[in-house]
């Protein structure tokens, strides 16, 4: 089989910008700000369409439900495909948030979201905001969403391109101004504003604030961490996925490990499969089970997502 490519799907932000058209050579619909770009997608209504191939025009929820132990092997379940993928293009802060934990989600009315984030570009000086400082509380938080000082109470790192983070629900994080990031998460949209800077929307009126679902999945245990170190090529690994990243050299070539898909991000490069498709920065793509191996042409680095066994 060979890769599988997608039509992107781009959603318009409040924080949004034009990077996807500068840097990728995207064609956004219009002039407005987009903030993400949905790679791969089985949402109910927000589907990933196959962009070329035998399979060209159908859902990635058809290939899921259709095909799923041909392209992507045996022993998943779900009713969707388990994983969504972005580009985000940060111009602006986005809101302080948190998404659900398991254990509480159901009770809130949403779903658990975990993620990572892999830093593709940055402005000089950008911060994200992860965590609590030492010494918050809950009740200096509380106090904090009163007299609009939430902003002291976040704790706030500068990483690098090709840095990354993991994000376990129940974590406070925002992304600030001046980002490029990748992001690797669960199915899932729930999230939860606590702040967002007295912003209002693109129509003009205030943005919807999640205050008490927020304080029920805000861990209040979670002080200052800082960007991840990689463990060998891991850079993520939980119940959920598996994010390696591979730094490869012209002529070496890159196979799925095991007998399941993964997915593909070409983070810079050029890698091709066979003498018909080709791969470059930005890029994203799932690799079916079975599939032979790419190539780099040059000097290419990737991520390449996986489910845990």
């Amino acid at each position: 089989m060979k890769p599988i490519t997608f039509h992107p799907l781009y959603m318009t932000r409040v924080w949004g910008g034009r990077s996807l058209e500068s840097i990728y050579q995207r064609d956004l619909p219009d002039s407005q700000p987009y903030g993400e770009s949905w790679e791969i997608t089985d949402r109910q209504g927000e589907q990933s369409l196959v962009s070329s191939g035998d399979f060209a025009g159908k859902t990635l929820h058809e290939l899921w439900k259709n095909h799923r132990e041909e392209i992507f092997g045996e022993g998943l379940t779900g009713d969707r495909f388990p994983l969504l993928i972005k580009i985000l293009d940060a111009r602006d802060d986005l809101s302080i948030q948190v998404h659900p934990p398991k254990e509480v989600a159901a009770g809130l009315g949403g779903d658990p979201k975990t993620e990572m984030w892999y830093i593709a570009g940055r402005d000089p000086d950008a911060q994200l905001y992860i965590g609590l400082k030492n010494g918050t509380t809950r009740e200096t938080f509380e106090n904090s969403l009163i007299d609009g000082t939430v902003e002291e109470q976040v704790h706030a790192v500068q990483p690098e391109p090709g840095e990354s983070i993991f994000i376990p629900s129940g974590r406070l994080h925002a992304i600030g101004a001046g980002f490029l990031i990748y992001e690797i998460q669960q199915n899932s949209d729930t999230t939860y504003r606590v702040f967002d800077w007295n912003r209002m929307d693109l129509d003009g009126t205030p943005r919807d604030l999640h205050i008490k679902e927020s304080m029920a999945s805000i861990d209040f245990e979670d002080f200052e961490p800082g960007m991840d170190t990689p463990n060998g090529h891991t850079l993520a690994s939980c119940e959920y996925f598996v994010v390696d990243q591979y730094d490869l050299k012209a002529g070496d070539t890159i196979a799925n490990q095991g007998d399941r898909f993964s997915i593909i991000t070409v983070v810079s490069g050029e890698i091709t499969f066979g003498k018909d498709q080709s791969f470059q920065t930005g890029d994203f793509f799932i690799l079916p089970r079975g599939t032979a191996s790419l190539k780099a042409s040059n000097e290419t680095k990737i991520l390449q997502t996986s489910i845990p066994s």
